[in-house]
């Protein structure tokens, strides 16, 4: 959610975020050639369901890059296109590493596309400075 929110944010570029339970529920009606999906594979008892979800957008041709923990970067890196490793930890904490290059690929691809990255536009000042 929160690499989503910052791509929407820095870069200008529509972007969701949805549970993996969530995406055959009209959600993968959205996937069509060149769609880019980030993958998240980092909670290993719903590991293969996430794997089956990356399975199923790039029989619809999307471009995926995937988010995984150390453990399953290779078996990840068989299907997606792209894969950004982080260690493993314990679950309650997770989440806090798949941030970081979450929200660096934000900002690389907003400063790709020439942005203000230290300037969001329509960002209320309470947003931007605390």
């Amino acid at each position: 959610l929160e690499g989503s929110l910052k791509l929407k944010e820095i870069s200008y570029i529509h972007s969701e975020a949805y549970a993996s339970g969530e995406l055959k529920h009209g959600t993968i009606s959205l996937i069509e050639p060149g769609t880019l999906v980030v993958a998240l594979g980092t909670y290993e008892p719903l590991f293969d369901k996430a794997m089956s979800n990356v399975v199923e957008v790039k029989a619809r041709g999307a471009e995926v890059l995937a988010l995984a923990t150390e453990p399953f970067k290779e078996k990840m890196a068989h299907t997606a296109d792209s894969v950004i490793a982080v260690p493993e930890t314990h679950p309650v904490v997770q989440p806090s590493l798949g941030v970081v290059p979450l929200q660096l690929f934000a900002y690389y691809v907003a400063l790709q596309r020439g942005c203000d990255i230290d300037k969001p536009r329509n960002l209320a000042k309470s947003v931007t400075v605390e």
